[in-house]
């Protein structure tokens, strides 16, 4: 699982720990002033600002320390990833490579009016679209509408010969498809989201009633029926489409496997190449068992120095949460922090042992937690340019029973995040001056530590019962954010423990817990407010899981004034006044969610999510939307990748990598439109 909390406001106003949370507030450098050919100059983490967007980019500790066979077998890794780039694109929506292509066209063509309004709208729009992978918006699921009307696009596409018809170009301006994942209550999910992972005329039931039919020769290891694959419906049958090679995005899948089979003559051991050779098959035959014997693999692979996320994984862009979305992370070990952090991993069994889950839903034996800090060497599909910050895989339950999982940080993205900003917000949304040296001496290592936290004791803890189905058939629309919430939860619940400082990770337990519920709180159930619109609901799963463990804490602990709502001067704060009993509420209702997951409570969790984690107080977020309105910095944030250039000899040899940055970010999106465009506009 991702845990893709981009730190932004958190780490902008309180560093706390959510799925998605992005950008700091700081002043924007010119995306053009990137040479670095003064490698003595401090490194500018700075790219450029738009609409609520910050790009950033990020350096590769340690790259000089790799031989160049370790070099290679990453530069073939990060090309095998961005190879599959246009599959996100496609998968996030049917049109969207119809219309990139086509405002490309436009925008590295037309010779008219640059200094326009409309012109300056339409950069804008295409740099959002970039950022989105699609007309969608990468965390609300909006659909993002442009700032220039429908005759000034016709008018650019016309002056400069490009064709963008129908359906692809009304959408940019009508209502239609306007979430690409719709998780309210009440609606079809599936008829109501955007996202083409269905076809538009494939209801919920129509897919529900599919994989309902489909049984995995062992049901003690379930096959992932429809991680890999399309749903549509022909004359009234429902058929599936699978991703493979010769099979739906075979054009690209095909490149993907060529720098695989590189990857693979240079893999640093035998058990890495067995993998590598396991996800080539999988790619080739689209076969589900392949994937489970490739992730039992991958996850025994834990010799080298490189490691590397490839395929369709996360299920969050799913509405129903079978199918999996292409992403990419090329990684290199950070040895000095993994050996500070693996006590966590050697220590998993007692964090299992003393946790407050019923002893029914606990694991007799944690197998397997292999946790890393980790620097990224390059990210494409669902993790670019928004990335998370911390990956737990595989996803398959009965794997990490078996045989465990794999937990990393990416380490130099988390230090480009805290590079990158200033205090601002988080002085504006502090309740007093305690809280914010709390913030500023310990909110670092206390994200850090509930980064590993939540990956590494918390999605590898508790247990289904026997019989009980896989969460996503369970729980169904709620099982993403029940089951971030009850990571989240597990590390809430330790980070306020003596237990820390005994293992040496930290110099003061009870601060460091107390800056990470400060944190949490504000952000719970104040800060992340900045990115809804005024009347949204809460839709996104990480969003409502922050709300519903703050917000279901915060009316639990009211007899006892556990956390105080003060107003001063006509603004809201959080106080906690009993970090104590606010650890025991915390305890409390992680005992509830892994009850909920263990049995698979659907009206409970419709319960708990719908009640704490979905309507928004209308008043408080006015005032908070109104005081977020000093600070100019944007409230998401993603990365370009830096560039590797491999020198050859006259033979055609690799000789060395060089590591350079990008001139700028449209500069990096239209090289990779040029260099990986595979699927031309599947539909």
């Amino acid at each position: 699982m991702n845990l893709k909390m981009i730190f932004g406001i958190a780490l902008a106003m309180s560093l706390t720990y959510s799925c998605k949370d992005e950008s700091k507030t700081n002043t924007v450098a010119d995306a053009d002033s990137v040479a670095y050919k003064d490698n003595t100059a401090p490194f500018d983490y700075n790219v450029e600002q738009f609409a609520d967007i910050k790009i950033l980019r990020y350096q590769i500790p340690g790259w000089e320390n790799l031989t160049l066979k370790e070099q290679k077998l990453v530069y073939y890794l990060t090309q095998a990833g961005l190879a599959g780039r246009d599959i996100m694109w496609d998968q996030n929506y049917r049109h969207n490579l119809e219309i990139r292509n086509a405002l490309e066209t436009v925008y590295t063509t037309y010779e008219g009016d640059k200094s326009s309004e409309d012109w300056k709208a339409f950069e804008t729009y295409l740099k959002r679209i970039w950022f989105g992978n699609g007309i969608h918006h990468h965390y609300s699921n909006d659909k993002m509408k442009p700032e220039f009307s429908q005759n000034y696009l016709k008018t650019v596409l016309a002056e400069t010969n490009t064709s963008l018809e129908g359906e692809a170009f009304d959408v940019i301006f009508n209502d239609k498809d306007a979430k690409k994942v719709n998780q309210a209550k009440g609606v079809d999910n599936v008829a109501q989201s955007a996202v083409n992972f269905y076809g538009p005329n494939v209801t919920t039931a129509d897919v529900e009633k599919f994989y309902k039919a489909k049984k995995s020769p062992n049901p003690e290891k379930p096959l992932s029926h429809g991680l890999n694959s399309k749903l549509v419906k022909e004359n009234g049958q429902v058929k599936e489409l699978v991703y493979k090679s010769g099979g739906l995005y075979g054009e690209a899948i095909d490149e993907i496997i060529k720098w695989l089979e590189l990857a693979k003559g240079v893999a640093e051991n035998q058990a890495q190449g067995d993998a590598l050779g396991l996800l080539i098959n999988y790619y080739k035959t689209g076969d589900l068992q392949t994937w489970d014997d490739y992730n039992v693999a991958w996850t025994a692979a834990t010799a080298g120095n490189v490691d590397y996320i490839n395929s369709f994984i996360e299920v969050y862009n799913d509405p129903l949460g079978y199918t999996g979305s292409y992403e990419s992370i090329v990684q290199i070990n950070d040895f000095d922090m993994s050996q500070k952090m693996k006590v966590l991993s050697d220590n998993a069994q007692w964090f299992e042992d003393n946790s407050p889950l019923m002893d029914a839903h606990k694991k007799k034996s944690v197998v397997g937690v292999t946790y890393k800090v980790v620097n990224v060497a390059g990210e494409a599909g669902d993790a670019s340019p928004s990335t998370p910050i911390g990956v737990n895989l595989p996803n398959a339950n009965w794997i990490r029973a078996a045989v465990g999982s794999k937990s990393v940080s990416l380490g130099n993205i988390i230090d480009a995040y805290n590079n990158a900003g200033s205090s601002g917000r988080l002085k504006e949304f502090v309740h007093d001056e305690e809280e914010l040296q709390l913030e500023e001496q310990y909110g670092q290592v206390a994200d850090k530590l509930h980064t590993a936290l939540h990956e590494v004791i918390g999605h590898a803890s508790g247990q289904l019962n026997p019989g009980i189905g896989e969460t996503k058939e369970t729980l169904k629309t709620y099982a993403s954010t029940l089951e971030e919430g009850r990571a989240d939860l597990v590390g809430l619940y330790y980070l306020y423990n003596p237990k820390l400082q005994e293992l040496g990770l930290v110099d003061d337990w009870k601060k460091v817990g107390m800056a990470a519920y400060d944190g949490y709180i504000r952000n719970g159930l104040m800060t992340q407010l900045i990115r809804l619109n005024l009347g949204d609901d809460v839709e996104e799963s990480h969003m409502r899981n922050r709300q519903w463990v703050s917000a279901w804490v915060f009316e639990k602990g009211q007899k006892d004034n556990v956390i105080e709502k003060v107003t001063r001067d006509g603004k809201t704060y959080y106080n906690i006044n009993d970090y104590d009993k606010l650890h025991e509420l915390f305890g409390q209702l992680l005992r509830e969610t892994q009850r909920i997951k263990s049995e698979g409570d659907y009206k409970a969790v419709e319960a708990l999510v719908e009640d704490y984690g979905v309507k928004v107080d209308q008043t408080i977020h006015a005032e908070i939307l109104k005081r977020n309105e000093q600070f100019t910095g944007a409230p998401y944030s993603g990365f370009v990748n830096p560039v590797l250039v491999p020198e050859m000899d006259d033979n055609g040899e690799i000789t060395a990598i060089k590591v350079t940055q990008p001139e700028s970010f449209p500069a990096q999106m239209l090289e990779y439109s040029k260099t990986y465009s595979f699927l031309k506009g599947t539909k």
